[in-house]
């Protein structure tokens, strides 16, 4: 059996628990300052893009509340200003009507409409459905050549979204891993791709290194 160091099994069990938040737009994630500065470091957002998604979020629930008038489940997820739409509701006009509405919020780029039209799912569904995102996370912390925290993921009815600024290298790695876990029963990629080059002007600079790429002086 293989073992997981102490360390990695921490961090590995911190992103189960977030996978699972992660199911519902409006659900409380709370973390020491530790914790959560680390998650801030190394989102590749900037800091602020991340509390203007968080502020889109809230601001799309509560116009879906007014507009539809709290028919349907929906889940929103914003992520670099695209928003995904995920859940059931009731006709395909109240389909549409939610997408023009989350696209009049301000600073949405783009709205993935994923929602379809049916029965809200079941208690024991999106049970399931906590259980494959954390299944989900796990697999993309154990992945040494991925960062986990690059991912966004959203699990509907046993159906996974994957959401991020990843490299299409990133793309492909996590999708065939994602396939693979028991219970996925369908992966859809709702990444923003950037280049290589485009990946490491993002990631932080060693220590002590001043990017100048010049030699210091004899």
């Amino acid at each position: 059996m293989k073992r997981i160091a102490p360390t990695r099994l921490a961090v590995s069990l911190l992103f189960v628990a977030l996978g699972s938040a992660s199911l519902s737009a409006c659900a409380p994630l709370m973390l020491g300052g530790a914790a959560a500065s680390a998650l801030v470091a190394t989102d590749r957002r900037t800091s602020g893009m991340q509390v203007e998604d968080q502020g889109i979020q809230l601001k799309s629930a509560n116009r879906l509340r007014d507009a539809l008038g709290g028919r349907g489940h929906i889940n929103v997820n914003a992520y670099n200003r695209t928003v995904l739409l995920s859940g059931e509701v009731d006709s395909e006009a109240d389909r549409l009507a939610a997408e023009q509405t989350v696209a009049r919020v301000e600073n949405v780029t783009k709205v993935i409409n994923q929602l379809i039209v049916g029965p809200a799912s079941t208690l024991g569904t999106r049970s399931n459905d906590v259980l494959v995102a954390g299944k989900v996370r796990a697999t993309l912390v154990d992945a040494r050549d991925l960062i986990s925290n690059a991912f966004d993921i959203v699990v509907e009815r046993g159906e996974v979204y994957l959401m991020g600024i990843v490299t299409e290298r990133e793309a492909q790695r996590a999708a065939e891993l994602t396939a693979s876990i028991p219970g996925v029963k369908k992966v859809v990629k709702a990444f923003e791709i950037i280049s290589e080059d485009e990946l490491a002007n993002r990631l932080p600079r060693p220590a002590g290194n001043s990017g100048t790429g010049t030699p210091p002086a004899n």
